[in-house]
């Protein structure tokens, strides 16, 4: 044989044997690492399997390759890329308080003054009349002698009845004159309040803005109990209480100023003790019945303009 040829037989078979070393390093990787998904290139330019490691909680993988180097037999493994931080934000867990929804925050009442067009008269008229209508239809349902007194000439009879106005005493009971007109009076105040935008949203306080509102609410007050008195559609004209019974001037005064005196008083209850109830709790059932019970006659008047009875108005809450 050529010895020429040997040299080049011994190249051949250590590049075969080198050739199959490799490859059964790399079935070895492949072995040990099955999940291989990505393969990227080291900088010797050799194949490096890129083992996937998903971060718990993460969408992204952090990538650990593990090298191998088959011709020489070392093992090393390469620098981890850095991965973003995934930390939850605990605080995100915990909702931020909410008012309770108690209130509607698109009712179109609630218009800031610069806006609005003045007193609502309209509404404040329809009201009134509603509860007027409230008053004669329980008069005459529930009371014998309203029913008699519709009987005879009515304007005649109406005149004389406002006639007969003299006194104080009408013979009424305490609770009647003394408790239920001024909770009328005092309706009748906050049906006022809530159609006027510059008063409806001002709290109970020491204010000219605030005391000013409420004597347009006394006047008005005034102004519809003495019509319930002995106005064209009163006590005096359906049931012609001053022909059989004492038609006096104790209802007619005490109804509007005693109930400003419990309009003023429910403000402060409101501002003061109401709202650290709310404060106090988040239980809806006690806030809804603080707001009504200690609120009687706003509450009348919520339910007068179709309202929950313990809505507050923008500025009250």
């Amino acid at each position: 044989m050529n010895r020429s040829v040997i040299p080049a037989a011994l190249l051949i078979m250590a590049a075969c044997l080198t050739a199959r070393s490799q490859q059964a390093n790399n079935d070895e990787v492949s072995l040990r690492s099955p999940a291989v998904t990505k393969t990227s290139v080291d900088k010797y330019g050799e194949p490096v399997p890129v083992i996937p490691r998903t971060i718990e909680g993460a969408s992204e993988h952090r990538f650990e390759p593990e090298v191998r180097r088959a011709n020489f037999g070392l093992r090393f493994r390469a620098p981890k890329p850095e991965t973003p931080s995934f930390e939850l934000d605990r605080t995100s867990l915990v909702p931020a308080a909410k008012p309770l929804p108690l209130d509607d925050d698109d009712d179109p009442a609630d218009v800031p003054p610069s806006r609005a067009e003045g007193f609502n008269w309209s509404a404040a008229f329809g009201q009134s009349m509603l509860f007027l209508a409230v008053q004669h239809t329980y008069a005459i349902t529930a009371q014998s002698k309203t029913r008699l007194a519709l009987e005879g000439p009515f304007f005649k009879d109406y005149f004389n009845s406002v006639k007969a106005l003299r006194g104080w005493d009408d013979g009424g009971r305490f609770f009647t004159n003394y408790i239920a007109h001024p909770m009328e009076g005092s309706f009748l105040g906050f049906v006022q309040v809530q159609n006027d935008p510059q008063g409806r949203s001002v709290p109970f306080s020491g204010s000219g803005k605030y005391w000013k509102s409420r004597a347009k609410a006394m006047a008005w007050s005034a102004a519809w109990s003495t019509q319930f008195e002995i106005g064209p559609i009163s006590q005096a004209s359906i049931g012609n209480v001053g022909l059989k019974g004492k038609q006096t001037y104790v209802d007619i005064v005490v109804t509007p100023t005693v109930g400003i005196g419990m309009l003023v008083a429910e403000d402060a209850l409101d501002r003061y003790l109401i709202r650290r109830i709310e404060q106090w709790t988040n239980n809806q059932f006690i806030r809804i019945f603080s707001r009504m019970l200690l609120n009687p006659t706003r509450t009348m008047a919520n339910v007068i303009r179709f309202e929950k009875p313990w809505y507050r108005d923008k500025g009250l809450r």
